[in-house]
């Protein structure tokens, strides 16, 4: 497994999730890796990956955590191949008319702050390497970037803008880097909440999720795994700038009277 030999990867949202499952697969082909986490949880990598990660505790809403992270990178390794931006926070599926019109501005800045703000942040601090080294950007999406009702207003407002962000930047950065999205749709994973709506940390599977899904399961966090690599990889994306990758266990195909063309009545009554 190396498919990623030798290449510098800063990746946000490195500490849980998706994001720790593809920092593992990443060292694993290969990669040295500085992850970057708001939590204390990211440092754990170290112990658990030695030299090949290098994690760093830094807010990336500000343009000092995605400074420190690039040049963490830089210090060590002396090159930047791959800018994952993956950190994120939900909204909790909120709807605009519950929210009070004086909460709206914090957590409009809050949520967009992590969510779309980092990931500009993160390629501006990494660019310069990036360019040098024609690396590449994969942006974390989700199905709510090209969907309804995959998150409250806030939420669905800052998943479109990223796949906007996947397409202007791809434009913008040809042909020195590549830039592509993923979009996952659930995963078992616990997500931050705004905290300027109230809300802390929740789990993001819910108690019928399996049966809404036309694959009828929720797959693990390691099944998003190998699409990041493909992107990250020099050979096996070569092609591709531009695109957000769909992996949403067929949510975004689901059928009105049941999630998929062979799923039995009984399961979805």
């Amino acid at each position: 497994m190396d498919a990623l030999a030798g290449q510098v990867i800063v990746f946000t949202g490195g500490g849980a999730g998706i994001g720790r499952s593809v920092v593992s697969r990443f060292v694993a082909e290969g990669a040295r890796v500085v992850a970057v986490d708001i939590t204390d949880a990211v440092v754990d990598l170290a112990a658990e990956f030695g030299d090949a990660v290098v994690p760093v505790v830094a807010d990336v809403s500000t343009w000092d955590g995605n400074r420190i992270a690039a040049q963490t990178a830089l210090d060590r390794w002396g090159r930047i191949d791959v800018f994952v931006g993956n950190a994120g926070i939900t909204d909790g599926a909120c709807p605009l008319e519950e929210m009070a019109g004086d909460q709206l501005s914090a957590a409009f800045g809050e949520l967009f702050g992590v969510n779309v703000l980092a990931p500009m942040l993160g390629v501006r601090a990494c660019l310069d390497a990036l360019v040098a080294s024609s690396g590449s950007v994969i942006l974390t999406g989700s199905f709510a970037s090209t969907n309804a009702a995959g998150g409250g207003v806030l939420y669905t407002a800052s998943k479109h803008a990223v796949h906007g962000l996947v397409r202007q930047l791809a434009y913008e950065l040809a042909p020195d880097v590549r830039v592509n999205g993923i979009a996952p749709g659930v995963a078992p994973t616990r997500l931050r909440g705004t905290t300027s709506l109230g809300q802390s940390v929740s789990d993001a599977v819910l108690d019928g999720t399996e049966q809404a899904l036309p694959l009828q399961e929720v797959a693990p966090v390691s099944a998003y795994d190998g699409v990041f690599t493909m992107l990250a990889s020099r050979t096996e994306s070569a092609a591709m700038t531009g695109s957000l990758v769909t992996v949403d266990s067929g949510l975004s195909i689901r059928g009105i009277a049941k999630p998929g063309g062979r799923v039995q009545a009984d399961a979805v009554s």
